[in-house]
């Protein structure tokens, strides 16, 4: 994969590098059900981020707390 040019963006995409590793070797597949986020669009970065920390027992009051006060305060 270090011969993968980059891509849109300037990144070397996943497909690509796949393409070049399913021309030497095999390459599985795996198909799943639950919610795909993208890391690397800042927006999918948050929404994960916030997803994951209200799932968490030892986060989720507080971070619920948090993220009241900010939009009470955006919205003054």
């Amino acid at each position: 994969m270090e011969n993968t040019q980059p891509g849109k963006g300037g990144e070397i995409q996943l497909t690509d590098a796949l393409k070049v590793l399913a021309k030497k070797d095999t390459v599985y597949a795996c198909d799943f059900k639950g919610q795909r986020y993208d890391l690397g669009d800042k927006l999918g970065f948050l929404k994960a981020t916030v997803e994951f920390a209200l799932r968490r027992d030892d986060l989720r009051d507080s971070f619920a707390d948090y993220l009241k006060d900010v939009v009470s305060s955006l919205t003054k």
